[in-house]
């Protein structure tokens, strides 16, 4: 999936989320992070923090990776 917007970042956050079968309350406690930012990352808040973003997107399993377009 291209996540090139925080919506479609978002998405895919969730949907690795609920593929993995878990809640925002179980992410919230395993990782610290707080139930109302993963809402806002997941609906696609454009000010969402990158690193606690990356940081769970790491934790789901999910490789983001940057390439120049060419």
């Amino acid at each position: 999936m291209r996540a090139d917007t925080a919506k479609t970042f978002g998405e895919a956050i969730r949907q690795r989320r609920k593929e993995l079968g878990y809640t925002q309350t179980f992410i919230s406690q395993m990782c610290g992070l707080s139930v109302s930012f993963l809402s806002d990352l997941e609906n696609g808040k454009e000010t969402a923090e990158l690193g606690k973003s990356l940081y769970l997107a790491s934790l789901l399993g999910i490789d983001v990776k940057m390439e120049a377009r060419g």
